[in-house]
């Protein structure tokens, strides 16, 4: 890994080394080696101001640097308790995010081309074609067409998908899926990266919103975890604040709060 340097950093006197603050980019992502290396230098100014604090107050200097964080943030961070209201006051803002996908229970026939020619393309979309006129929205025409056409794997279970939600199919293929009435096949071929498809929707199965007292576990720990990055990252401005810092600017704490905050979890 090539050493980058773009000045001397100190926190309190003491010095982080170049070499450190180049391994630590790997961690960084960024769009220059500059803005790479300022991250890394941020975050392990960070962690050594922490890690300083801890040996102010005595915190087992023989355990790893990592639980020694860990164990100082747990003694002096005292985030703001979570109320009720504020659960409640969530889940009815964002009431989308505690709804189960759409389901769809849908079939398929693949007609792939014989060659990767644009006339053979153009004759598997024709035979595609045909057999949409063939077979209408007849369920076991359908099955049974898949079994004796179909190009893909499914074509010994009658074409079927089973059960599926969006990111399951390419988005094409489900863009054409969300726009059929149940019991119906499309009308036009759709065209993927293996074939012409052929595909009926046979059922769908709306999602649901769950009921708040279901959410309200899942919404606790998330607005308890914001409590806990907001109490670090005051603490951590304050120790910045009140340090010697040479080399980098700490103008935020967030950084350093995502690095910490993965120990809290």
């Amino acid at each position: 890994m090539p050493t980058f340097s773009f000045g001397e950093v100190t926190v309190n006197g003491v010095s982080i080394g170049e070499d450190v603050i180049s391994r630590e980019m790997q961690h960084h992502r960024a769009e220059s080696a500059e803005d790479a290396w300022q991250a890394a230098a941020r975050a392990l100014v960070i962690k050594t101001l922490l890690l300083q604090e801890a040996n102010d107050r005595n915190i087992a200097a023989q355990t790893d640097d990592d639980t020694r964080v860990r164990t100082l943030l747990e003694q002096v961070l005292t985030p703001e308790k979570v109320r009720e209201e504020e659960c409640r006051r969530y889940y009815d803002t964002q009431t989308h995010r505690f709804r189960t996908p759409d389901l769809f229970e849908a079939a398929h026939i693949l007609i792939e081309p014989n060659e990767q020619s644009e006339s053979a393309w153009q004759e598997a979309e024709q035979s595609a074609r045909s057999l949409i006129e063939q077979l209408g929205d007849d369920a076991q025409a359908f099955s049974e067409a898949a079994e004796q056409y179909s190009g893909c794997p499914t074509a010994h279970q009658g074409g079927s998908l089973g059960q599926i939600r969006r990111g399951e199919l390419e988005p094409a293929l489900h863009d054409v899926l969300e726009t059929l009435a149940e019991g119906t096949l499309n009308r036009k071929p759709v065209r993927s990266r293996f074939g012409w498809h052929l595909i009926r929707l046979h059922r769908k199965i709306d999602g649901r919103t769950l009921p708040f007292d279901m959410a309200r576990e899942k919404i606790l720990d998330m607005l308890e975890a914001r409590a806990w990055v907001n109490s670090a990252s005051h603490y951590i401005a304050g120790l910045a604040q009140r340090a010697d810092i040479e080399g980098v600017e700490i103008d935020s704490a967030a950084d350093a709060v995502t690095n910490v905050s993965t120990e809290h979890e």
